[in-house]
Protein backbone atom coordinates (compact mmCIF):
# COMPACT_ATOMS: atom_id res chain seq x y z
CA UNK A 1 0.00 0.00 0.00
CA UNK A 2 1.60 3.20 -0.90
CA UNK A 3 1.03 6.36 1.55
CA UNK A 4 0.32 9.61 0.82
CA UNK A 5 2.80 12.30 2.74
CA UNK A 6 2.31 14.93 0.89
CA UNK A 7 1.74 18.38 3.07
CA UNK A 8 -2.01 19.84 2.86
CA UNK A 9 -3.33 23.60 3.36
CA UNK A 10 -6.30 24.91 3.69
CA UNK A 11 -8.40 26.40 0.67
CA UNK A 12 -7.80 29.56 -0.49
CA UNK A 13 -9.60 31.65 -1.95
CA UNK A 14 -9.08 30.99 -6.05
CA UNK A 15 -9.63 34.03 -8.71
CA UNK A 16 -12.94 33.94 -10.76
CA UNK A 17 -12.93 31.34 -13.72
CA UNK A 18 -15.25 29.53 -15.82
CA UNK A 19 -15.90 26.30 -13.99
CA UNK A 20 -18.12 23.28 -15.37
CA UNK A 21 -20.54 21.72 -12.15
CA UNK A 22 -18.50 18.47 -12.50
CA UNK A 23 -15.11 20.53 -11.85
CA UNK A 24 -17.42 22.37 -9.20
CA UNK A 25 -18.09 18.94 -7.43
CA UNK A 26 -14.28 17.95 -7.85
CA UNK A 27 -13.03 21.11 -6.37
CA UNK A 28 -16.05 20.81 -3.46
CA UNK A 29 -14.62 17.34 -2.41
CA UNK A 30 -11.08 18.44 -2.79
CA UNK A 31 -11.45 20.82 -0.41
CA UNK A 32 -13.33 18.63 2.39
CA UNK A 33 -10.50 16.48 2.52
CA UNK A 34 -8.18 19.18 2.85
CA UNK A 35 -10.07 20.45 5.98
CA UNK A 36 -10.90 17.45 7.00
CA UNK A 37 -8.41 14.38 6.96
CA UNK A 38 -11.75 12.10 8.36
CA UNK A 39 -13.90 12.55 4.69
CA UNK A 40 -12.77 9.61 2.35
CA UNK A 41 -13.48 9.06 -1.29
CA UNK A 42 -14.85 5.64 -2.46
CA UNK A 43 -16.96 3.87 -5.21
CA UNK A 44 -16.92 2.15 -8.52
CA UNK A 45 -13.69 3.87 -10.61
CA UNK A 46 -13.77 6.79 -8.34
CA UNK A 47 -9.68 6.29 -8.37
CA UNK A 48 -6.99 6.64 -10.60
CA UNK A 49 -9.94 6.68 -13.84
CA UNK A 50 -11.62 9.67 -12.08
CA UNK A 51 -14.93 8.14 -12.21
CA UNK A 52 -16.89 7.85 -15.34
CA UNK A 53 -17.66 11.19 -15.70
CA UNK A 54 -14.51 12.65 -14.47
CA UNK A 55 -15.77 14.29 -11.37
CA UNK A 56 -13.09 12.55 -8.88
CA UNK A 57 -10.53 13.25 -11.71
CA UNK A 58 -7.04 13.58 -9.75
CA UNK A 59 -7.98 12.91 -6.15
CA UNK A 60 -6.51 9.65 -5.95
CA UNK A 61 -2.98 11.20 -7.46
CA UNK A 62 -3.59 14.16 -4.31
CA UNK A 63 -4.46 11.93 -1.57
CA UNK A 64 -3.58 8.39 -2.29
CA UNK A 65 -5.42 4.92 -1.61
CA UNK A 66 -5.67 5.46 1.89
CA UNK A 67 -8.20 8.19 1.08
CA UNK A 68 -9.34 7.77 -2.28
CA UNK A 69 -9.93 3.84 -3.22
CA UNK A 70 -12.08 1.89 -6.16
CA UNK A 71 -14.79 -0.22 -4.65
CA UNK A 72 -15.72 -3.89 -5.98
CA UNK A 73 -18.95 -3.60 -8.15
CA UNK A 74 -21.25 -3.80 -5.54
CA UNK A 75 -23.29 -1.27 -4.62
CA UNK A 76 -24.82 -2.41 -1.74
CA UNK A 77 -21.20 -3.37 -0.40
CA UNK A 78 -20.19 -0.21 -0.88
CA UNK A 79 -22.82 1.45 1.29
CA UNK A 80 -22.68 -1.18 3.90
CA UNK A 81 -18.62 -0.14 4.08
CA UNK A 82 -20.02 3.65 4.50
CA UNK A 83 -21.92 2.43 7.74
CA UNK A 84 -19.30 1.05 8.81
CA UNK A 85 -16.81 3.72 8.34
CA UNK A 86 -19.45 6.65 9.80
CA UNK A 87 -19.65 4.00 12.56
CA UNK A 88 -15.87 4.79 13.59
CA UNK A 89 -15.37 8.21 12.92
CA UNK A 90 -14.96 8.77 9.05
CA UNK A 91 -16.94 10.93 7.07
CA UNK A 92 -17.13 8.78 3.50
CA UNK A 93 -18.32 10.23 0.64
CA UNK A 94 -19.65 7.67 -2.23
CA UNK A 95 -20.43 6.98 -5.74
CA UNK A 96 -23.26 5.19 -7.21
CA UNK A 97 -21.59 5.59 -10.31
CA UNK A 98 -25.67 5.97 -12.28
CA UNK A 99 -28.88 6.55 -10.78
CA UNK A 100 -29.70 3.02 -10.96
CA UNK A 101 -26.81 1.64 -10.05
CA UNK A 102 -27.64 2.36 -6.27
CA UNK A 103 -30.89 -0.23 -6.14
CA UNK A 104 -28.87 -3.37 -4.92
CA UNK A 105 -27.99 -0.39 -2.43
CA UNK A 106 -31.55 0.21 -1.23
CA UNK A 107 -32.15 -2.42 1.51
CA UNK A 108 -28.78 -1.09 2.94
CA UNK A 109 -29.54 2.60 2.68
CA UNK A 110 -33.34 2.89 3.44
CA UNK A 111 -33.07 0.16 6.31
CA UNK A 112 -29.63 1.24 7.99
CA UNK A 113 -28.10 4.44 6.60
CA UNK A 114 -32.04 6.28 7.16
CA UNK A 115 -32.89 4.86 10.92
CA UNK A 116 -29.46 4.40 12.58
CA UNK A 117 -29.54 7.69 14.43
CA UNK A 118 -33.64 7.42 15.05
CA UNK A 119 -32.63 3.26 16.04
CA UNK A 120 -29.70 4.42 18.47
CA UNK A 121 -31.76 6.97 20.09
CA UNK A 122 -28.76 9.82 18.83
CA UNK A 123 -26.05 7.61 19.83
CA UNK A 124 -24.97 6.48 16.28
CA UNK A 125 -24.79 9.10 13.38
CA UNK A 126 -23.64 8.52 10.35
CA UNK A 127 -22.06 11.32 8.27
CA UNK A 128 -22.33 9.79 5.10
CA UNK A 129 -22.98 11.43 1.55
CA UNK A 130 -24.27 9.41 -1.26
CA UNK A 131 -23.45 11.00 -4.94
CA UNK A 132 -26.27 9.35 -7.67
CA UNK A 133 -25.42 10.76 -10.90
CA UNK A 134 -29.42 10.96 -12.28
CA UNK A 135 -31.75 11.91 -15.34
CA UNK A 136 -31.46 12.05 -18.77
CA UNK A 137 -30.80 13.96 -21.85
CA UNK A 138 -27.26 12.23 -22.49
CA UNK A 139 -28.32 9.46 -24.62
CA UNK A 140 -27.99 7.12 -22.23
CA UNK A 141 -30.15 4.14 -22.04
CA UNK A 142 -32.14 2.12 -19.59
CA UNK A 143 -30.16 1.76 -16.21
CA UNK A 144 -28.17 4.78 -16.97
CA UNK A 145 -30.81 7.48 -16.77
CA UNK A 146 -33.28 6.94 -14.38
CA UNK A 147 -34.96 9.90 -11.67
CA UNK A 148 -35.00 8.17 -8.29
CA UNK A 149 -35.58 10.79 -6.34
CA UNK A 150 -38.94 9.91 -5.19
CA UNK A 151 -37.61 6.49 -3.58
CA UNK A 152 -35.29 8.64 -1.37
CA UNK A 153 -37.19 11.69 -0.28
CA UNK A 154 -40.10 9.35 0.50
CA UNK A 155 -37.64 7.84 2.87
CA UNK A 156 -37.70 9.93 6.53
CA UNK A 157 -34.17 9.96 8.01
CA UNK A 158 -32.82 11.18 4.20
CA UNK A 159 -31.50 14.39 3.64
CA UNK A 160 -32.42 14.33 -0.40
CA UNK A 161 -30.82 17.50 -1.85
CA UNK A 162 -29.74 18.05 -5.92
CA UNK A 163 -28.02 21.08 -7.34
CA UNK A 164 -28.62 22.82 -11.35
CA UNK A 165 -25.59 25.19 -11.07
CA UNK A 166 -21.92 24.78 -10.96
CA UNK A 167 -21.99 27.46 -7.68
CA UNK A 168 -24.84 25.50 -5.72
CA UNK A 169 -22.86 21.85 -6.59
CA UNK A 170 -20.18 23.55 -4.92
CA UNK A 171 -21.88 24.84 -2.12
CA UNK A 172 -24.41 22.54 -1.55
CA UNK A 173 -21.61 19.43 -1.55
CA UNK A 174 -19.50 21.27 0.86
CA UNK A 175 -22.44 21.56 3.13
CA UNK A 176 -23.40 17.83 2.46
CA UNK A 177 -20.28 16.69 3.46
CA UNK A 178 -19.60 18.70 6.79
CA UNK A 179 -23.61 17.34 7.88
CA UNK A 180 -24.10 14.41 10.65
CA UNK A 181 -26.77 13.39 8.92
CA UNK A 182 -27.02 11.12 5.70
CA UNK A 183 -27.36 12.80 2.77
CA UNK A 184 -28.41 11.85 -0.89
CA UNK A 185 -26.72 14.40 -3.63
CA UNK A 186 -28.29 14.06 -6.49
CA UNK A 187 -26.07 15.33 -9.55
CA UNK A 188 -28.06 15.71 -12.96
CA UNK A 189 -25.48 14.08 -15.39
CA UNK A 190 -26.92 16.34 -18.39
CA UNK A 191 -25.89 19.34 -15.91
CA UNK A 192 -21.85 18.29 -15.32
CA UNK A 193 -20.70 20.39 -18.40
CA UNK A 194 -22.61 23.52 -17.73
CA UNK A 195 -20.56 26.21 -16.73
CA UNK A 196 -20.76 29.40 -14.31
CA UNK A 197 -17.71 32.02 -13.62
CA UNK A 198 -16.99 30.87 -9.88
CA UNK A 199 -14.29 32.55 -7.42
CA UNK A 200 -13.75 29.17 -4.66
CA UNK A 201 -14.70 28.37 -2.35
CA UNK A 202 -18.53 29.94 -2.79
CA UNK A 203 -21.29 29.75 -0.05
CA UNK A 204 -24.57 30.20 -2.19
CA UNK A 205 -28.16 29.64 0.28
CA UNK A 206 -28.15 27.04 2.78
CA UNK A 207 -28.76 23.75 0.85
CA UNK A 208 -32.25 23.09 2.47
CA UNK A 209 -33.84 26.00 0.97
CA UNK A 210 -35.76 26.72 -2.54
CA UNK A 211 -34.44 30.20 -4.34
CA UNK A 212 -36.32 32.09 -6.71
CA UNK A 213 -34.16 32.30 -9.76
CA UNK A 214 -36.35 34.44 -12.06
CA UNK A 215 -39.04 36.71 -10.82
CA UNK A 216 -42.34 36.55 -11.97
CA UNK A 217 -46.18 37.43 -11.31
CA UNK A 218 -48.43 34.99 -13.31
CA UNK A 219 -47.62 30.85 -12.84
CA UNK A 220 -44.96 29.85 -10.71
CA UNK A 221 -43.13 26.77 -11.99
CA UNK A 222 -41.26 24.63 -9.87
CA UNK A 223 -38.08 22.86 -10.89
CA UNK A 224 -35.22 21.20 -9.52
CA UNK A 225 -32.16 19.44 -10.93
CA UNK A 226 -32.35 19.38 -14.79
CA UNK A 227 -35.45 21.01 -15.49
CA UNK A 228 -34.85 24.79 -14.05
CA UNK A 229 -32.96 24.89 -17.21
CA UNK A 230 -35.81 23.46 -18.70
CA UNK A 231 -38.01 26.07 -17.01
CA UNK A 232 -36.12 29.00 -17.39
CA UNK A 233 -36.41 29.29 -21.44
CA UNK A 234 -39.89 28.33 -21.13
CA UNK A 235 -40.12 31.29 -19.04
CA UNK A 236 -38.04 33.23 -21.78
CA UNK A 237 -40.30 31.75 -24.12
CA UNK A 238 -43.27 32.94 -22.43
CA UNK A 239 -42.60 36.67 -22.27
CA UNK A 240 -43.39 35.91 -25.89
CA UNK A 241 -47.36 35.87 -25.31
CA UNK A 242 -47.05 38.08 -22.44
CA UNK A 243 -46.58 35.81 -19.60
CA UNK A 244 -44.34 36.32 -16.59
CA UNK A 245 -43.29 33.08 -15.18
CA UNK A 246 -41.57 32.80 -12.03
CA UNK A 247 -39.10 29.96 -11.36
CA UNK A 248 -37.98 28.38 -8.58
CA UNK A 249 -35.09 25.78 -8.31
CA UNK A 250 -36.38 23.65 -5.07
CA UNK A 251 -32.58 22.56 -4.53
CA UNK A 252 -33.50 20.50 -1.38
CA UNK A 253 -36.69 17.71 -2.32
CA UNK A 254 -36.08 16.46 1.56
CA UNK A 255 -36.66 18.90 3.77
CA UNK A 256 -38.73 20.48 1.42
CA UNK A 257 -39.12 24.22 1.62
CA UNK A 258 -42.56 24.94 1.91
CA UNK A 259 -42.23 29.17 3.50
CA UNK A 260 -40.26 30.03 0.17
CA UNK A 261 -42.72 27.66 -2.45
CA UNK A 262 -45.64 28.59 -0.54
CA UNK A 263 -44.98 32.78 -0.83
CA UNK A 264 -44.25 32.42 -4.56
CA UNK A 265 -47.67 30.42 -5.47
CA UNK A 266 -49.07 32.47 -3.20
CA UNK A 267 -48.31 35.78 -5.31
CA UNK A 268 -48.88 34.34 -8.74
CA UNK A 269 -51.75 32.27 -7.87
CA UNK A 270 -51.12 29.43 -10.64
CA UNK A 271 -48.34 26.50 -10.27
CA UNK A 272 -46.68 24.09 -12.29
CA UNK A 273 -44.27 21.04 -10.94
CA UNK A 274 -41.98 20.15 -13.61
CA UNK A 275 -39.43 16.88 -13.62
CA UNK A 276 -37.85 13.86 -15.53
CA UNK A 277 -39.12 10.97 -13.43
CA UNK A 278 -42.53 9.52 -14.36
CA UNK A 279 -45.79 11.41 -13.39
CA UNK A 280 -47.47 8.82 -11.73
CA UNK A 281 -46.40 8.56 -7.44
CA UNK A 282 -43.26 11.21 -8.79
CA UNK A 283 -42.21 13.71 -7.02
CA UNK A 284 -44.19 16.47 -8.29
CA UNK A 285 -47.65 15.05 -6.71
CA UNK A 286 -46.12 15.70 -3.05
CA UNK A 287 -45.06 19.03 -4.49
CA UNK A 288 -48.51 19.13 -5.66
CA UNK A 289 -50.39 17.89 -2.84
CA UNK A 290 -48.56 20.01 -0.20
CA UNK A 291 -49.05 23.14 -2.26
CA UNK A 292 -52.69 22.67 -2.33
CA UNK A 293 -52.82 21.72 1.32
CA UNK A 294 -51.35 25.33 2.34
CA UNK A 295 -52.82 27.18 -0.52
CA UNK A 296 -55.92 26.11 -1.22
CA UNK A 297 -57.64 29.41 -0.91
CA UNK A 298 -54.98 31.37 -2.75
CA UNK A 299 -54.85 29.22 -6.05
CA UNK A 300 -57.01 30.38 -9.45
CA UNK A 301 -56.50 26.32 -10.96
CA UNK A 302 -55.40 23.22 -10.26
CA UNK A 303 -51.40 22.77 -9.88
CA UNK A 304 -50.01 20.84 -13.06
CA UNK A 305 -47.83 18.75 -12.99
CA UNK A 306 -45.42 17.99 -16.53
CA UNK A 307 -42.97 15.28 -16.50
CA UNK A 308 -41.72 11.86 -17.83
CA UNK A 309 -44.67 9.40 -19.14
CA UNK A 310 -45.19 6.50 -17.14
CA UNK A 311 -42.90 4.53 -18.63
CA UNK A 312 -39.50 2.81 -18.19
CA UNK A 313 -36.78 5.01 -19.82
CA UNK A 314 -36.59 4.87 -23.49
CA UNK A 315 -34.01 4.32 -26.07
CA UNK A 316 -31.39 7.59 -26.88
CA UNK A 317 -33.24 8.07 -29.90
CA UNK A 318 -36.56 8.43 -28.21
CA UNK A 319 -35.57 10.70 -25.00
CA UNK A 320 -36.35 13.70 -26.40
CA UNK A 321 -40.24 13.13 -26.98
CA UNK A 322 -40.23 11.97 -22.99
CA UNK A 323 -38.31 14.51 -21.44
CA UNK A 324 -40.43 17.63 -20.46
CA UNK A 325 -39.80 20.46 -23.17
CA UNK A 326 -40.71 24.59 -23.08
CA UNK A 327 -43.53 23.62 -25.72
CA UNK A 328 -44.71 20.96 -23.42
CA UNK A 329 -44.62 22.83 -20.73
CA UNK A 330 -46.32 25.99 -22.15
CA UNK A 331 -49.15 23.34 -24.00
CA UNK A 332 -50.03 22.52 -20.48
CA UNK A 333 -50.10 26.22 -18.98
CA UNK A 334 -53.03 26.77 -22.23
CA UNK A 335 -55.29 24.41 -20.71
CA UNK A 336 -55.99 26.50 -17.66
CA UNK A 337 -58.81 28.64 -18.12
CA UNK A 338 -57.35 32.08 -17.92
CA UNK A 339 -59.77 35.13 -16.63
Amino acid sequence: MTSHTRTQTAPATRPAAPMTMAAALNAAIRDAMVDDPSVVLFGEDVGPLGGVFRVTDGLYAEFGETRVSDSPLAESGIIGTAIGMAIYGLRPVVEMQFDAFSYPAFEQIVSHVAKMRNRTRGKIQLPIVIRIPYAGDIGGVEHHSDSSEAYWASTPGLTVVTPSNPADAYSMLREAIASDDPVIFMEPKSRYWSKAELALPVRTAPMSTAVVVREGTDVTLIAYGPTVKTALATAELATEEGLSIEVIDLRSLSPFDDETVSASVRKTSRAAVIHEAAQFGGYGAEVAARLTERNFYYLSAPILRITGFDIPYPSPKLEEYFLPTPDRILAALGTWEWS
